[in-house]
């Protein structure tokens, strides 16, 4: 059973782009035509009649290896200061290299991007002129401000006399924003194309950060178990709740100074998206009225559940953090940059989960999975455990056994492909670069996993 391709997908690929050639770099010949239902790319030109030589694409973790370094440093800095028993545990998440796929894709799509976004030159602009006149520190400090985040307030006395009467308010003094000089006149009419060099705005370094402190917030609440003896990793329930919550407020707090709301909504909507996707995940949901939910009632209603809990956990990050990266290169409404960003991102997201869930075949943490109800299209039995969510004692077990006899792992591996095609495939519509290659070997990254 596959799912449908996406709708937004295939009205994307029937729109005819023009776009103007500028400077040394192209829009490739898809990009600036799209036939309808073109699926591949075109051959290339001979020169002189020799066949091309095909690009070799860029290690997509190598071209933005210094920019993951730094978010991997800054962020403790970033959280400021906590208990040490968060810090401890941020410090677990945060400095492994291997935690940083979302805030990947987020700065590669701001490389393939900048430039090319209607409002391009007023985001570099700003984010020049807030440098060079030290307006961009205030991005980097820490989220603690005493007057607003602590129990106390600085002008506030909190001696023993000041508590003998009704606290009198007292007027702030206001400070005088400090003006921005007039965006300079253009000079001639802007062509769009990506910059050169590629270049990174401070706020898109922050967004990166930003989907990373969400990411390990969600794997803290994930490590949760029913199981009081279970440590989670080294911490307890407690401390894993408290600890995801911190990260999200920290997060919250962070994307209110990125100054755009479009991007503050999304972010914003992913954290609901993954208590939404964790209540799709869970065994068993209790309340006073409606008693224990049930669960799906036959495979394809199995399925709906499954893609759209795939979505929420999973790729929702992925889709809103790469929309957000084109929003702050100065990308607004009715731009195909942020519709490519979201499909490549939701595309790359539910292909990445795919993979894992095929990692953890033999336990099945999961639930329902892909190589679960591939299986059981081929092998009945396993109709009843999935109506039931493999919460019965011994279901995850004999699910396990029934899988090996089937070919549910191969055909989930094949969906998670048609995944990361269709990633790899909107991407025609970005301008040729380097960072584009890189895209397109990290849907291919994706998928090898799973070998």
């Amino acid at each position: 059973m596959r799912p449908a391709v996406d709708s937004i997908f295939h009205s994307i690929t029937r729109t005819t782009i023009s776009a103007t050639q500028c400077g040394r770099r192209k829009l490739s010949v898809l990009a600036q035509q799209v036939e309808p239902q073109a699926r591949s790319r075109p051959e290339p030109l001979p020169i002189h009649h020799e066949p091309s030589i095909p690009r070799q694409r860029p290690d997509p973790y190598l071209l933005v290896a210094s920019e993951l370094t730094y978010i991997r440093k800054s962020m403790l800095n970033l959280l400021g200061a906590a208990h040490p028993g968060l810090a401890d545990m941020a410090e677990y998440y945060f400095l492994h290299p291997s935690k940083q796929l979302r805030s990947l894709v987020v700065l590669l799509f701001s490389r393939a991007t900048n430039g090319v976004g209607r409002h391009w030159e007023r985001k570099h602009w700003d984010a020049v002129y807030q440098s060079s006149s030290g307006q961009a520190q205030d991005l980097d400090k820490p989220l603690t401000l005493p007057n607003v985040l602590h129990e106390w307030n600085p002008s506030m006395r909190d001696d023993t006399a000041s508590f003998e009467s009704v606290f009198t308010l007292q007027r702030p003094v206001p400070r005088s924003p400090r003006p921005s000089p007039p965006f300079p006149p253009r000079t001639q009419k802007y062509a769009r194309c990506i910059v050169s060099p590629p270049t990174l705005l401070p706020s898109q370094i922050r967004l990166a950060q930003i989907t990373e402190m969400i990411h390990v917030a969600s794997l803290l609440h994930d490590t949760i178990t029913n199981d009081p003896g279970d440590e989670n990793d080294g911490f307890g329930n407690k401390l894993s709740i408290l600890g995801g919550d911190f990260l999200l407020g920290r997060a919250s707090t962070a994307l209110s100074r990125l100054g755009e709301s479009e991007v503050v909504e999304l972010l914003a909507s992913v954290i609901s998206n993954l208590v939404e996707g964790e209540f799709l995940r869970m065994d068993e949901i209790k309340t006073p009225e409606l008693g224990a939910t049930d669960g799906p009632t036959n495979l394809k209603a199995a399925w709906d559940l499954y893609l759209r809990k795939t979505y929420l956990k999973s790729a929702s990050l992925f889709a809103k953090g790469a929309r957000s990266a084109v929003i702050l290169g100065g990308s607004q409404e009715g731009d195909i940059l942020k519709e490519v960003a979201y499909i490549y991102g939701r595309n790359l997201g539910i292909a990445y989960q795919l993979v894992e869930d095929i990692k953890d075949v033999k336990h099945l943490q999961s639930g329902l999975t892909g190589p679960v109800l591939f299986a059981s299209e081929e092998n009945p039995v396993l109709l009843p455990l999935i109506q039931r969510c493999l919460k019965m004692p011994g279901d995850i077990e004999l699910a396990t056994e029934y899988i090996q006899g089937t070919s549910g792992i191969e055909r989930t591996r094949l969906l998670a492909k048609e995944y990361a095609f269709n990633a790899r495939d909107v991407l025609r519509l970005l301008p040729e670069s380097d960072t584009k290659l890189a895209l397109e070997a990290l849907t291919d990254i994706v998928i090898e996993r799973a070998r």
